[in-house]
Protein backbone atom coordinates (compact mmCIF):
# COMPACT_ATOMS: atom_id res chain seq x y z
CA UNK A 1 0.00 0.00 0.00
CA UNK A 2 1.34 3.18 -0.98
CA UNK A 3 1.42 6.57 1.19
CA UNK A 4 -0.54 9.40 0.64
CA UNK A 5 0.99 12.81 -0.18
CA UNK A 6 0.71 14.80 3.18
CA UNK A 7 0.58 18.36 1.32
CA UNK A 8 -1.85 17.20 -1.21
CA UNK A 9 -4.97 20.19 -0.86
CA UNK A 10 -7.01 18.45 -3.22
CA UNK A 11 -7.38 15.57 -0.43
CA UNK A 12 -8.58 17.88 1.95
CA UNK A 13 -12.15 18.26 0.89
CA UNK A 14 -15.57 16.11 1.18
CA UNK A 15 -15.81 13.21 -0.15
CA UNK A 16 -18.98 14.49 -2.02
CA UNK A 17 -17.17 17.59 -3.47
CA UNK A 18 -15.56 15.45 -5.68
CA UNK A 19 -19.06 15.18 -7.51
CA UNK A 20 -20.45 18.49 -7.48
CA UNK A 21 -18.28 20.17 -10.39
CA UNK A 22 -21.50 17.82 -12.63
CA UNK A 23 -23.94 19.32 -10.61
CA UNK A 24 -24.04 22.83 -10.95
CA UNK A 25 -26.05 24.49 -14.21
CA UNK A 26 -24.47 24.07 -17.95
CA UNK A 27 -22.70 26.89 -18.92
CA UNK A 28 -21.38 28.27 -14.87
CA UNK A 29 -18.59 30.60 -14.84
CA UNK A 30 -17.57 31.87 -11.39
CA UNK A 31 -19.14 31.22 -8.26
CA UNK A 32 -19.30 32.96 -5.19
CA UNK A 33 -19.09 31.82 -1.53
CA UNK A 34 -18.73 33.49 2.00
CA UNK A 35 -18.36 32.73 4.97
CA UNK A 36 -20.21 33.87 8.18
CA UNK A 37 -21.07 33.43 12.03
CA UNK A 38 -25.13 32.97 12.10
CA UNK A 39 -25.24 34.08 16.10
CA UNK A 40 -24.44 31.50 19.24
CA UNK A 41 -23.21 32.11 22.25
CA UNK A 42 -21.28 35.72 21.76
CA UNK A 43 -23.02 38.81 20.04
CA UNK A 44 -20.01 39.27 17.64
CA UNK A 45 -16.35 37.03 16.47
CA UNK A 46 -12.88 38.00 16.49
CA UNK A 47 -11.69 36.65 13.21
CA UNK A 48 -8.53 35.10 13.62
CA UNK A 49 -6.53 32.19 11.76
CA UNK A 50 -6.80 32.71 8.18
CA UNK A 51 -3.34 33.63 7.61
CA UNK A 52 -2.43 30.15 8.70
CA UNK A 53 -4.56 28.03 6.89
CA UNK A 54 -3.44 30.03 3.14
CA UNK A 55 0.16 30.28 4.31
CA UNK A 56 0.35 26.70 5.04
CA UNK A 57 -2.09 25.13 3.08
CA UNK A 58 -2.99 26.94 -0.40
CA UNK A 59 0.36 28.28 -1.14
CA UNK A 60 0.85 24.94 -1.70
CA UNK A 61 1.64 24.35 -5.46
CA UNK A 62 -0.56 21.33 -7.30
CA UNK A 63 1.45 19.15 -9.55
CA UNK A 64 0.08 16.42 -11.73
CA UNK A 65 1.43 13.80 -9.20
CA UNK A 66 -0.81 15.09 -6.86
CA UNK A 67 -4.04 15.25 -9.22
CA UNK A 68 -3.18 11.27 -10.15
CA UNK A 69 -3.02 9.90 -6.58
CA UNK A 70 -6.30 12.40 -5.96
CA UNK A 71 -7.75 10.65 -8.92
CA UNK A 72 -7.08 7.36 -7.77
CA UNK A 73 -8.07 7.45 -4.73
CA UNK A 74 -11.30 9.34 -4.93
CA UNK A 75 -12.51 7.01 -7.83
CA UNK A 76 -11.80 4.23 -5.92
CA UNK A 77 -13.90 5.85 -3.06
CA UNK A 78 -16.88 5.80 -5.05
CA UNK A 79 -16.78 9.23 -6.57
CA UNK A 80 -16.49 11.36 -9.70
CA UNK A 81 -13.21 12.97 -10.19
CA UNK A 82 -12.69 16.48 -12.09
CA UNK A 83 -9.86 15.20 -13.52
CA UNK A 84 -9.36 17.87 -16.64
CA UNK A 85 -10.16 20.93 -14.15
CA UNK A 86 -7.33 19.83 -11.94
CA UNK A 87 -5.28 19.16 -14.71
CA UNK A 88 -5.99 22.77 -16.32
CA UNK A 89 -5.01 24.29 -12.81
CA UNK A 90 -1.52 22.05 -13.24
CA UNK A 91 -1.21 23.40 -16.73
CA UNK A 92 -2.38 27.12 -16.95
CA UNK A 93 -1.89 27.96 -13.59
CA UNK A 94 1.09 26.28 -13.29
CA UNK A 95 -0.31 24.42 -10.07
CA UNK A 96 -1.76 27.77 -8.31
CA UNK A 97 -4.70 27.36 -7.22
CA UNK A 98 -7.07 29.99 -9.50
CA UNK A 99 -9.12 32.07 -6.42
CA UNK A 100 -9.18 35.11 -5.25
CA UNK A 101 -10.21 35.55 -1.44
CA UNK A 102 -11.37 38.97 0.59
CA UNK A 103 -11.62 39.36 4.10
CA UNK A 104 -11.76 41.01 7.39
CA UNK A 105 -8.41 42.31 9.24
CA UNK A 106 -7.35 39.31 11.59
CA UNK A 107 -8.32 40.52 15.29
CA UNK A 108 -11.20 42.83 13.91
CA UNK A 109 -14.36 42.39 15.73
CA UNK A 110 -17.29 41.70 13.54
CA UNK A 111 -21.07 41.59 15.08
CA UNK A 112 -22.73 38.13 14.35
CA UNK A 113 -24.84 37.40 11.09
CA UNK A 114 -22.18 39.20 8.89
CA UNK A 115 -19.85 38.17 6.41
CA UNK A 116 -16.21 37.61 7.66
CA UNK A 117 -14.65 36.23 4.00
CA UNK A 118 -15.72 35.56 0.93
CA UNK A 119 -14.31 33.42 -1.78
CA UNK A 120 -14.62 33.01 -5.59
CA UNK A 121 -12.84 31.63 -8.61
CA UNK A 122 -10.64 33.62 -11.13
CA UNK A 123 -10.83 31.13 -14.06
CA UNK A 124 -14.06 30.43 -15.16
CA UNK A 125 -12.52 26.67 -16.51
CA UNK A 126 -13.19 25.75 -12.25
CA UNK A 127 -16.26 27.27 -11.03
CA UNK A 128 -16.70 24.75 -8.51
CA UNK A 129 -13.04 25.70 -7.04
CA UNK A 130 -14.81 27.81 -4.34
CA UNK A 131 -16.84 24.96 -3.14
CA UNK A 132 -13.80 22.49 -3.03
CA UNK A 133 -12.24 24.32 -0.25
CA UNK A 134 -15.23 24.88 1.86
CA UNK A 135 -13.32 21.83 3.97
CA UNK A 136 -10.10 23.43 4.97
CA UNK A 137 -11.61 27.60 4.48
CA UNK A 138 -14.33 26.79 7.14
CA UNK A 139 -11.75 25.72 9.54
CA UNK A 140 -11.48 29.02 10.77
CA UNK A 141 -14.36 28.36 12.72
CA UNK A 142 -11.52 27.23 15.75
CA UNK A 143 -9.18 29.82 15.99
CA UNK A 144 -11.80 32.42 15.41
CA UNK A 145 -14.32 30.85 17.99
CA UNK A 146 -11.13 30.12 20.39
CA UNK A 147 -10.30 33.93 19.95
CA UNK A 148 -13.97 35.16 20.89
CA UNK A 149 -14.30 33.60 23.56
CA UNK A 150 -10.72 34.39 24.74
CA UNK A 151 -11.35 37.83 23.92
CA UNK A 152 -15.09 38.19 25.90
CA UNK A 153 -13.44 36.18 28.97
CA UNK A 154 -10.67 38.72 28.73
CA UNK A 155 -13.52 42.32 28.75
CA UNK A 156 -14.83 40.08 31.88
CA UNK A 157 -11.52 40.05 33.15
CA UNK A 158 -11.02 44.08 32.22
CA UNK A 159 -14.04 45.18 34.11
CA UNK A 160 -13.28 43.33 37.60
CA UNK A 161 -9.67 44.59 37.33
CA UNK A 162 -10.53 48.39 36.45
CA UNK A 163 -13.01 48.38 39.64
CA UNK A 164 -10.46 46.76 42.02
CA UNK A 165 -6.72 47.18 40.97
CA UNK A 166 -4.45 50.06 40.85
CA UNK A 167 -2.49 48.27 38.18
CA UNK A 168 -5.32 46.98 35.74
CA UNK A 169 -3.48 47.69 32.21
CA UNK A 170 -0.78 45.62 33.48
CA UNK A 171 -2.24 43.20 35.34
CA UNK A 172 -5.17 41.94 32.18
CA UNK A 173 -2.51 40.43 29.96
CA UNK A 174 -1.63 37.75 32.08
CA UNK A 175 -5.25 36.94 33.72
CA UNK A 176 -5.83 33.91 31.84
CA UNK A 177 -3.27 31.46 31.37
CA UNK A 178 -3.30 28.58 28.40
CA UNK A 179 -3.50 25.06 30.26
CA UNK A 180 -5.04 23.67 27.44
CA UNK A 181 -2.08 21.75 25.19
CA UNK A 182 -2.92 18.01 26.73
CA UNK A 183 -6.84 18.79 26.34
CA UNK A 184 -6.72 19.11 22.41
CA UNK A 185 -6.93 16.77 19.48
CA UNK A 186 -3.93 17.08 17.82
CA UNK A 187 -0.30 18.84 17.97
CA UNK A 188 -1.58 21.44 15.44
CA UNK A 189 -4.92 22.11 17.38
CA UNK A 190 -2.90 23.15 20.33
CA UNK A 191 -0.79 25.61 18.24
CA UNK A 192 -3.82 27.08 16.62
CA UNK A 193 -5.82 27.11 19.55
CA UNK A 194 -3.28 28.81 21.82
CA UNK A 195 -1.96 31.24 19.21
CA UNK A 196 -6.18 32.06 19.04
CA UNK A 197 -6.17 32.84 22.82
CA UNK A 198 -3.01 35.42 21.92
CA UNK A 199 -4.04 37.53 20.48
CA UNK A 200 -6.13 38.51 23.66
CA UNK A 201 -3.37 37.58 26.37
CA UNK A 202 0.49 36.92 26.86
CA UNK A 203 0.29 34.13 29.31
CA UNK A 204 0.51 30.91 28.26
CA UNK A 205 2.36 26.74 28.95
CA UNK A 206 1.15 25.97 25.15
CA UNK A 207 4.06 25.69 23.72
CA UNK A 208 3.05 24.51 20.46
CA UNK A 209 1.29 28.15 20.28
CA UNK A 210 4.88 29.77 20.29
CA UNK A 211 6.10 27.74 17.08
CA UNK A 212 2.83 28.46 15.10
CA UNK A 213 3.20 32.07 15.98
CA UNK A 214 7.05 32.92 15.28
CA UNK A 215 6.60 30.42 11.94
CA UNK A 216 3.08 32.13 10.44
CA UNK A 217 2.84 35.48 12.28
CA UNK A 218 5.92 36.41 12.86
CA UNK A 219 5.74 36.67 16.74
CA UNK A 220 9.47 36.40 18.39
CA UNK A 221 8.10 35.31 21.61
CA UNK A 222 4.29 35.17 21.53
CA UNK A 223 3.58 34.38 25.88
CA UNK A 224 5.38 34.05 28.38
CA UNK A 225 5.10 31.83 31.71
CA UNK A 226 6.85 30.93 35.29
CA UNK A 227 8.12 28.02 36.78
CA UNK A 228 5.46 25.76 38.44
CA UNK A 229 4.99 22.18 40.42
CA UNK A 230 2.87 19.65 39.41
CA UNK A 231 1.31 17.02 41.91
CA UNK A 232 3.99 14.62 40.78
CA UNK A 233 7.15 17.06 41.71
CA UNK A 234 5.41 17.97 45.23
CA UNK A 235 4.29 13.95 46.09
CA UNK A 236 7.57 12.51 45.28
CA UNK A 237 9.02 13.52 47.95
CA UNK A 238 6.41 11.42 50.63
CA UNK A 239 3.30 13.04 52.41
CA UNK A 240 5.29 13.31 55.40
CA UNK A 241 8.11 15.31 53.62
CA UNK A 242 5.38 17.74 51.59
CA UNK A 243 7.30 20.46 53.48
CA UNK A 244 10.20 20.27 51.70
CA UNK A 245 9.09 20.04 48.83
CA UNK A 246 7.62 23.96 49.23
CA UNK A 247 10.70 24.20 50.88
CA UNK A 248 12.49 23.43 47.59
CA UNK A 249 10.51 25.66 45.65
CA UNK A 250 11.14 28.24 47.65
CA UNK A 251 14.85 28.06 47.09
CA UNK A 252 15.23 27.49 43.31
CA UNK A 253 12.66 29.77 42.54
CA UNK A 254 11.95 32.30 45.04
CA UNK A 255 14.09 35.03 43.80
CA UNK A 256 13.87 39.12 43.84
CA UNK A 257 11.41 39.82 41.81
CA UNK A 258 10.96 35.97 40.52
CA UNK A 259 7.29 34.71 40.25
CA UNK A 260 6.77 30.57 40.78
CA UNK A 261 3.45 28.70 41.34
CA UNK A 262 3.06 25.74 43.59
CA UNK A 263 0.06 23.00 43.61
CA UNK A 264 -1.17 22.78 47.09
CA UNK A 265 -3.64 20.64 47.25
CA UNK A 266 -2.01 17.10 47.19
CA UNK A 267 -3.10 16.28 51.22
CA UNK A 268 -4.78 18.93 52.49
CA UNK A 269 -4.65 22.65 51.22
CA UNK A 270 -6.14 24.07 54.79
CA UNK A 271 -3.39 22.68 56.29
CA UNK A 272 -0.86 23.27 53.15
CA UNK A 273 -1.78 27.28 53.31
CA UNK A 274 -2.02 27.50 57.43
CA UNK A 275 0.93 25.30 58.79
CA UNK A 276 3.33 25.08 56.04
CA UNK A 277 3.34 28.10 53.94
CA UNK A 278 1.79 30.89 56.69
CA UNK A 279 4.07 29.30 59.41
CA UNK A 280 7.11 26.95 58.78
CA UNK A 281 7.75 28.62 55.42
CA UNK A 282 6.29 32.28 55.96
CA UNK A 283 9.37 33.72 56.45
CA UNK A 284 11.31 32.72 53.72
CA UNK A 285 9.18 33.11 51.58
CA UNK A 286 8.73 36.87 52.12
CA UNK A 287 12.72 37.57 52.86
CA UNK A 288 13.13 35.48 48.89
CA UNK A 289 11.86 38.80 47.56
CA UNK A 290 10.04 36.44 45.19
CA UNK A 291 6.29 35.93 44.62
CA UNK A 292 4.63 32.85 45.13
CA UNK A 293 1.76 31.87 43.41
CA UNK A 294 -0.42 28.99 45.57
CA UNK A 295 -2.78 26.61 43.23
CA UNK A 296 -5.28 25.37 45.09
CA UNK A 297 -6.50 21.92 41.89
CA UNK A 298 -9.59 20.32 43.41
CA UNK A 299 -13.06 21.04 45.32
CA UNK A 300 -15.23 23.86 44.29
CA UNK A 301 -13.41 26.47 42.50
CA UNK A 302 -14.96 29.24 43.56
CA UNK A 303 -15.44 28.31 47.35
CA UNK A 304 -11.57 26.92 47.43
CA UNK A 305 -10.06 29.89 46.02
CA UNK A 306 -11.89 31.83 48.61
CA UNK A 307 -10.59 29.62 51.31
CA UNK A 308 -7.15 30.41 49.78
CA UNK A 309 -7.16 34.03 49.70
CA UNK A 310 -8.68 34.20 52.57
CA UNK A 311 -5.94 32.06 54.61
CA UNK A 312 -3.14 33.54 53.00
CA UNK A 313 -4.52 37.44 53.85
CA UNK A 314 -4.63 36.38 57.31
CA UNK A 315 -0.37 34.33 57.40
CA UNK A 316 0.81 37.05 55.13
CA UNK A 317 -1.09 39.84 55.47
CA UNK A 318 -2.77 42.80 53.17
CA UNK A 319 -1.93 46.45 51.88
CA UNK A 320 -5.47 48.32 50.72
CA UNK A 321 -4.55 49.95 47.38
CA UNK A 322 -6.18 53.50 46.10
CA UNK A 323 -9.70 51.67 45.05
CA UNK A 324 -10.81 50.57 48.87
CA UNK A 325 -9.64 46.70 47.69
CA UNK A 326 -7.02 44.23 49.76
CA UNK A 327 -4.12 43.28 48.06
CA UNK A 328 -2.36 40.18 49.65
CA UNK A 329 1.52 40.50 50.62
CA UNK A 330 3.82 38.14 49.23
CA UNK A 331 1.61 35.83 47.47
CA UNK A 332 -1.18 35.42 44.96
CA UNK A 333 -3.37 32.71 44.09
CA UNK A 334 -4.19 30.35 40.56
CA UNK A 335 -6.88 28.23 39.92
CA UNK A 336 -6.54 26.05 37.20
CA UNK A 337 -9.22 23.74 37.61
CA UNK A 338 -12.91 23.63 36.59
CA UNK A 339 -11.77 26.93 34.90
CA UNK A 340 -15.15 28.34 32.59
CA UNK A 341 -16.86 31.21 32.39
CA UNK A 342 -19.35 30.52 34.95
CA UNK A 343 -16.64 29.99 37.85
CA UNK A 344 -14.50 32.59 36.49
CA UNK A 345 -17.46 35.26 37.10
CA UNK A 346 -18.23 33.87 40.43
CA UNK A 347 -15.19 33.69 41.84
CA UNK A 348 -14.04 37.50 41.02
CA UNK A 349 -18.02 38.18 42.59
CA UNK A 350 -16.32 37.03 45.91
CA UNK A 351 -13.49 38.19 45.63
CA UNK A 352 -15.15 41.76 45.43
CA UNK A 353 -17.92 40.77 48.32
CA UNK A 354 -15.23 40.15 50.02
CA UNK A 355 -12.94 43.53 49.87
CA UNK A 356 -10.26 41.96 47.73
CA UNK A 357 -8.43 42.86 44.60
CA UNK A 358 -9.45 40.66 41.63
CA UNK A 359 -5.54 41.48 40.90
CA UNK A 360 -4.50 38.44 43.84
CA UNK A 361 -5.99 35.67 41.75
CA UNK A 362 -5.04 34.42 38.08
CA UNK A 363 -6.89 31.54 36.20
CA UNK A 364 -5.24 28.69 33.98
CA UNK A 365 -7.74 27.62 31.50
CA UNK A 366 -7.09 24.38 30.05
CA UNK A 367 -10.10 22.18 28.25
CA UNK A 368 -12.93 25.17 28.43
CA UNK A 369 -10.80 27.32 26.36
CA UNK A 370 -9.45 25.31 23.44
CA UNK A 371 -11.43 22.21 23.44
CA UNK A 372 -14.98 22.37 24.67
CA UNK A 373 -16.03 24.36 21.70
CA UNK A 374 -17.33 23.78 18.18
CA UNK A 375 -18.62 25.30 14.95
CA UNK A 376 -22.39 25.49 16.64
CA UNK A 377 -20.68 27.70 19.43
CA UNK A 378 -20.71 30.63 16.96
CA UNK A 379 -22.98 28.75 14.33
CA UNK A 380 -20.39 29.03 11.72
CA UNK A 381 -21.31 28.53 8.07
CA UNK A 382 -19.84 29.07 4.19
CA UNK A 383 -22.10 29.09 1.77
CA UNK A 384 -22.71 30.18 -2.45
CA UNK A 385 -24.39 33.24 -2.86
CA UNK A 386 -24.26 34.24 -6.08
CA UNK A 387 -23.34 32.64 -9.69
CA UNK A 388 -22.65 33.57 -13.07
CA UNK A 389 -23.48 31.52 -16.17
CA UNK A 390 -23.76 31.60 -19.75
CA UNK A 391 -27.11 30.56 -20.82
CA UNK A 392 -28.99 30.36 -24.19
CA UNK A 393 -29.99 33.74 -24.18
CA UNK A 394 -26.93 35.16 -22.63
CA UNK A 395 -24.83 35.58 -19.89
CA UNK A 396 -26.77 35.99 -16.32
CA UNK A 397 -26.35 36.42 -13.02
CA UNK A 398 -27.80 33.80 -10.40
CA UNK A 399 -28.27 34.63 -6.68
CA UNK A 400 -27.79 31.59 -4.44
CA UNK A 401 -29.54 30.98 -1.37
CA UNK A 402 -31.32 28.57 0.80
CA UNK A 403 -34.46 29.45 3.00
CA UNK A 404 -35.52 26.04 4.91
CA UNK A 405 -39.43 26.29 6.13
CA UNK A 406 -38.26 23.98 8.69
CA UNK A 407 -35.52 26.39 10.16
CA UNK A 408 -35.74 30.09 9.04
CA UNK A 409 -32.33 30.71 11.02
CA UNK A 410 -30.72 28.73 8.14
CA UNK A 411 -31.63 31.08 5.50
CA UNK A 412 -28.03 32.10 3.90
CA UNK A 413 -27.56 35.60 2.02
CA UNK A 414 -27.73 35.67 -2.23
CA UNK A 415 -26.01 37.75 -3.90
CA UNK A 416 -21.84 39.16 -4.12
CA UNK A 417 -21.20 40.27 -0.52
CA UNK A 418 -19.17 42.64 0.92
CA UNK A 419 -18.48 44.38 4.79
CA UNK A 420 -18.68 48.06 4.77
CA UNK A 421 -18.40 50.43 7.30
CA UNK A 422 -21.90 52.73 8.11
CA UNK A 423 -21.10 54.96 10.73
CA UNK A 424 -20.66 53.18 13.71
CA UNK A 425 -21.89 49.97 12.39
CA UNK A 426 -20.47 46.78 10.20
CA UNK A 427 -23.24 46.11 7.95
CA UNK A 428 -22.93 42.92 5.20
CA UNK A 429 -23.90 44.99 1.53
CA UNK A 430 -25.33 42.28 -1.13
CA UNK A 431 -24.62 43.50 -4.80
CA UNK A 432 -26.37 41.47 -7.46
CA UNK A 433 -23.49 41.52 -9.97
CA UNK A 434 -20.09 40.55 -10.03
CA UNK A 435 -19.00 44.04 -11.35
CA UNK A 436 -18.35 46.16 -8.48
CA UNK A 437 -15.57 47.78 -6.94
CA UNK A 438 -16.46 47.36 -3.60
CA UNK A 439 -16.81 51.11 -1.88
CA UNK A 440 -15.67 51.57 1.65
CA UNK A 441 -15.34 47.76 2.46
CA UNK A 442 -13.43 46.60 5.54
CA UNK A 443 -12.44 43.68 3.90
CA UNK A 444 -9.24 42.92 1.77
CA UNK A 445 -8.07 40.80 -0.95
CA UNK A 446 -5.60 38.79 1.19
CA UNK A 447 -5.34 35.75 -1.54
CA UNK A 448 -5.39 35.51 -5.21
CA UNK A 449 -4.25 33.02 -8.13
CA UNK A 450 -1.95 30.88 -5.07
CA UNK A 451 -0.12 34.02 -3.46
CA UNK A 452 -0.77 35.48 0.13
CA UNK A 453 -1.32 39.23 -0.51
CA UNK A 454 -1.41 40.00 2.98
CA UNK A 455 0.84 39.16 5.85
CA UNK A 456 0.76 40.56 8.90
CA UNK A 457 1.98 39.74 12.43
CA UNK A 458 0.92 39.19 15.91
CA UNK A 459 1.07 42.14 17.17
CA UNK A 460 -0.39 44.04 14.72
CA UNK A 461 -3.41 41.02 15.32
CA UNK A 462 -3.41 41.98 18.81
CA UNK A 463 -3.95 45.68 18.15
CA UNK A 464 -7.33 45.25 16.81
CA UNK A 465 -10.13 45.18 18.90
Amino acid sequence: MNLLNDNNIILDTDSYKSSHFLQYPPGTRKLFSYLESRGGRYPATRFFGLQYILKRYLSVRVTAEMVEEARALITAHGEPFPYDGWMHIVTAHGGRLPLEIRAVPEGMLVPVHNALMTVTNTDPAVPWLPGWFETSLMRVWYTTTVATQSYFLREILKAALEQTSDRAAEELPFKLHDFGSRGVSSRESAGLGGLAHLINFQGSDTLEALRTGRNYYGADIAAFSIPAAEHSTITSWGKEHEVNAYRNMVEKFGKPGGVYAVVSDSYDLKYAINVHWGETLRQQVIDSGGTLVVRPDSGDPASMVRLAVRALAAKFGTTTNSKGFMLLNHVRVIQGDGVDENSIREILQNLIVDGFSTENVTFGMGGALLQKVDRDTQRFAYKASAALIDGPDGQYFQPIYKDPVTDPGKRSKDGVLDLVREGQRLVTRQYQTFDTEYPDSVMRVVYRDGELLVEETLDVVRGRA
